[in-house]
């Protein structure tokens, strides 16, 4: 879960489906649906992976709304997924990311800015689900 659901939360979404077993259901959602974002559909391509037809959805967007984990990646998401799941049960955990969009500069600075939130991602979800 993110601010807007089209940059960090899409990318852990698609690298926790290639890491995880195919009975575990992942999504991604944000607080605000956001605007597709072309350097993301570049560094998941780097790694043959593909969001497709997929927009950037808001969690009111998600067909089943019981998680067994939500991991939040922005202090905003975090706050709203506190509030979210007050009277449920249902853990949340806190993996702050830095904002790649925020990097200016050439091409190549905004790539690389993608492609480190991209490789912490990766190194989160294989230290927490192996």
């Amino acid at each position: 879960m993110c601010g807007m659901n089209s940059v960090r939360s899409p990318m852990a979404e698609l690298l926790a489906r290639r890491a995880l077993p195919a009975s575990t259901f992942v999504a991604s959602a944000g607080i605000r649906a956001g605007e597709r974002d072309p350097f993301v559909d570049m560094v998941l391509a780097e790694e043959g992976l593909s969001l497709h037809e997929r927009q950037p959805r808001t969690v009111d967007d998600l067909e089943d709304h019981y998680f067994d984990l939500i991991v939040t990646l922005s202090p905003e998401a975090h706050h709203a997924a506190l509030e979210l799941t007050r009277s449920m049960a249902v853990d949340v955990e806190y993996w702050p990311m830095p904002d790649p969009t925020i990097v200016s500069g050439t091409r190549d600075h905004i790539m690389a800015a993608y492609r480190d939130v991209r490789e912490r991602l990766k190194r989160r979800i294989a230290a927490r689900f192996g």
